[in-house]
């Protein structure tokens, strides 16, 4: 685990961030696109691109930034962070002319107590990766109703793009793209691509995360803790995905319980991701 902590090479991560799925949005981490990638469900398809968005926070997108995204044709921001997060990382809302910000935490406030996020921060601060099925299903279990806004949106509008972030973009995000791959057919072994290069697409603000997690008393004086937080190994989204399908019955079974979906309801969301036109993947 030591390599995954250790700073990647600069020019890597600048090649990297130049190219597709990530998208460049001033002022904005570990922004991508989770377009094309094809569906094994539906062969002659793949997931559309520039419609679906994942990054980190946009508080501090600039005015560059809210241009690029209302070019691609994004209108409506799904901001997952809690009441908490905003307030103690003085995080607000961004005002983008044109495109709908709307708050659909996953967890409320009252989960973010100091107890709640010592244990939080202790399953984190292990890395491993059973840690880590423990608070995923924390965010499947809290987060039905946050991930059914989203879901709803897609099936409702099935030519407007979204943009949907939590805090760093890793985790709950992670959790909403894996859940529209999955939905869209795509397969295991490249939702937990998409999933591993947050590990790239968070190195521009390593030191920012180090900053806040330093005030944080378990990571104040253990570095390696601090940088487990945000380990984003392949094998993690694939047992996530192991988790959905033997816990929580699949996908579709989840979102039919969880964020109170219909079969038609599926079947209109898959359609409105997919499609057979050219890809960029």
């Amino acid at each position: 685990m030591l390599q995954e902590l250790e700073p990647l090479d600069p020019a890597y991560v600048k090649d990297v961030l130049s190219n597709p799925p990530f998208v460049t949005l001033p002022g904005v981490i570990n922004v991508r696109d989770l377009g094309g990638y094809p569906s094994v469900d539906f062969p002659d398809k793949h997931t559309i691109p520039n419609r679906f968005l994942r990054s980190a926070e946009l508080s501090s997108i600039t005015d560059e930034g809210k241009e690029l995204l209302k070019n691609l044709g994004i209108r409506k921001v799904f901001d997952l962070r809690s009441d908490t997060e905003i307030e103690k990382y003085v995080a607000p809302l961004p005002t983008i002319e044109g495109v709908e910000v709307i708050r659909c935490p996953v967890f409320q406030k009252q989960d973010y107590s100091p107890e709640m996020m010592a244990k939080r921060y202790q399953l984190y601060a292990s890395g491993k990766t059973e840690a880590f099925m423990e608070l995923y299903s924390q965010i499947l279990d809290h987060g039905g109703g946050a991930f059914g806004t989203i879901l709803r949106h897609i099936g409702d509008n099935p030519d407007e793009g979204c943009i949907f972030h939590c805090t760093a973009g890793k985790d709950r995000t992670g959790i909403v793209a894996a859940i529209l791959l999955k939905l869209a057919g795509v397969a295991d072994d490249k939702i937990a691509e998409d999933y591993a290069l947050t590990r790239v697409g968070r190195e521009p603000a390593r030191d920012l995360i180090m900053q806040r997690l330093s005030k944080e008393p378990l990571f104040a004086s253990n570095n390696e803790a601090a940088l487990n937080m945000f380990t984003c190994r392949p094998e993690t989204m694939t047992a996530f995905l192991e988790l959905l399908r033997d816990r929580y019955g699949g996908v579709e079974e989840y979102v039919k319980k969880y964020c109170s979906l219909t079969d038609e309801d599926i079947v209109t969301i898959r359609a409105n991701l997919l499609t057979s036109q050219g890809s960029h993947l």
